[in-house]
């Protein structure tokens, strides 16, 4: 089994930065979800409720070697925002249930982010300490953090059960006398790492990986939410892969996908890495 990509989402629901190699610290890869934007209240504003975020490319240094700021922030018809890391008071930041904290951008980056996805109440934040974090305990161990990931570190995907949903997917088609949908790329779950060379849904059965040097624990299956429904080319939504993975990988009520992995060595991986799991 080959690591056969690599991503990094530097703002929370930005567009995947795909990159050839990367490096993984206790918190996840380097760079990943360390930028969040939230509303007026502190609470975090994903593309679930505006779709617009996944027009917007985010890159810091660990996505593109050349730059020589914290972030740069692009989309269309706006000049390009580059920031370095912000300093002073940490503020509110609501990830779900989680109460976090994060040192505000700043009125310029402010602006650019409201007037990119069209609303004024929406604020950037950068995570100056992720340590803070602290995970599920029911799934992680003592000591274990994140930046602004939904729970867990990081989200290894499989190509060989993307190629099995999307048979399913099919299949489910032409149950229904539909033409049968062009197969849905694997970045709709938008995982970190992504795999190939092992049966479909092996994964379930995994509590260890190695990849490179880095050594990763398996926290809990992914389950997956209504983002997966949306093209990000056209932004409009679709009932797959929910309505298919509803079908085949419904547990307690949660629809499953991929799998959470918490490091447990830092070290660098790459593309084209040897995969071994246990």
């Amino acid at each position: 089994m080959r690591l056969t990509a690599l991503n990094i989402h530097p703002v929370k629901s930005t567009a995947i930065r795909p990159v050839d190699t990367a490096s993984v610290g206790l918190g996840g890869l380097t760079g990943d979800r360390t930028w969040v934007v939230v509303d007026d209240d502190g609470v975090m504003v994903s593309a679930r409720e505006v779709h617009a975020l996944f027009a917007v490319t985010a890159d810091t240094p660990d996505t593109d070697a050349g730059l020589t700021r914290a972030l740069r922030l692009r989309t269309a018809d706006l000049p390009d925002l580059l920031l370095d890391a912000p300093t002073g008071e940490s503020v509110r930041a609501k990830v779900f249930s989680n109460e976090l904290r994060g040192i505000p951008a700043g009125p310029g980056a402010d602006a650019w982010v409201q007037k990119a996805l069209g609303r004024d109440d929406l604020h950037l934040l950068w995570c100056d300490d992720p340590t803070r974090r602290t995970l599920n305990p029911a799934f992680s161990s003592p000591g274990d953090f994140t930046a602004y990931a939904d729970g867990y570190p990081v989200t290894i995907a499989s190509e060989a059960s993307m190629r099995r949903l999307n048979d399913w997917i099919a299949e489910g088609a032409l149950d229904r006398g539909e033409e049968p949908p062009a197969p849905l790329p694997i970045s709709r779950f938008r995982p970190n790492l992504v795999v190939d060379g092992e049966e479909p849904f092996a994964e379930d059965d995994w509590s260890q990986v190695t990849i490179g040097e880095v050594r990763f624990r398996v926290a809990k299956p992914t389950d997956r939410c209504v983002m997966t429904t949306i093209d990000v080319e056209s932004l409009r939504t679709d009932k797959e892969p929910i309505r298919t993975l509803a079908r085949h990988r419904l547990v307690e009520h949660k629809t499953l996908f991929a799998v959470h992995l918490i490091p447990e060595t830092t070290g660098r991986i790459s593309v084209g890495d040897a995969v071994d799991v246990r």
